[in-house]
């Protein structure tokens, strides 16, 4: 399935989206992707990271079960995260603090990037965290980033567009080792739920 023109229907209606498909991917990740001394859930918060609190963003978390610490991240940004000057770097300082802090990070922005993110998601956390900076492809502007949080941080970046299968891409557990998450199996089982009037309006 390919991916949809969000841009057609509002914000409200991605979220919508946005929600099912992390409960897609978290039933993936802990139906046996993860480690079994490994588990995933929505969260509101992280500690005092909290990833997009204007549009009440929900955060998939990956633990580690035997002391509960924070493992990795997965955001799906949603058009809130963009809407503002304000709204866009708070998400950027979050996301680069989550990596200082060591948990390993996969954003999956399927919204093209604005004045606000000229270079996508990825140019704008990159120009927090690295050292040269990130030019996207202009005929893919939308971004799937995983990031390694180890001593050196690592940026794998895949760029797609509207229209694109998503690839599966790597969650990180540690600076060595990840999972591939399915990025379009649990998109298309989220799909399934879309009502029948927007998908209609998304597929023209």
């Amino acid at each position: 399935m390919p991916i949809h023109d969000w841009s057609r229907v509002d914000a409200g209606i991605f979220h919508d989206f946005h929600c099912a498909w992390i409960v897609e991917i978290r039933n993936v990740l802990n139906g046996g992707l993860l480690p079994p001394d490994h588990d995933a859930m929505a969260e509101q918060t992280v500690g005092d990271i909290s990833p997009d609190v204007l549009t009440k963003q929900r955060t998939l978390v990956v633990r580690h079960g035997s002391d509960d610490r924070i493992i990795a991240l997965i955001e799906i940004l949603s058009p809130g995260n963009k809407s503002s000057r304000h709204a866009l770097r708070s998400f950027v300082e979050k996301a680069a603090a989550a990596l200082v802090r060591g948990y390993h990070l996969l954003l999956v922005d399927l919204h093209p990037p604005g004045p606000r993110d000229p270079q996508g998601i990825h140019g704008a956390l990159w120009d927090e965290i690295g050292d040269e900076p990130y030019e996207a492809p202009p005929d893919k502007p939308l971004t799937l980033a995983a990031y390694s949080s180890g001593r050196i941080k690592k940026a794998y970046v895949e760029p797609v567009e509207v229209g694109n299968v998503l690839p599966e891409m790597p969650l990180f557990l540690s600076p060595e080792s990840y999972v591939s998450l399915p990025l379009e199996a649990t998109y298309q089982a989220a799909w399934r739920g879309v009502p029948r009037r927007w998908r209609s309006v998304l597929e023209a």
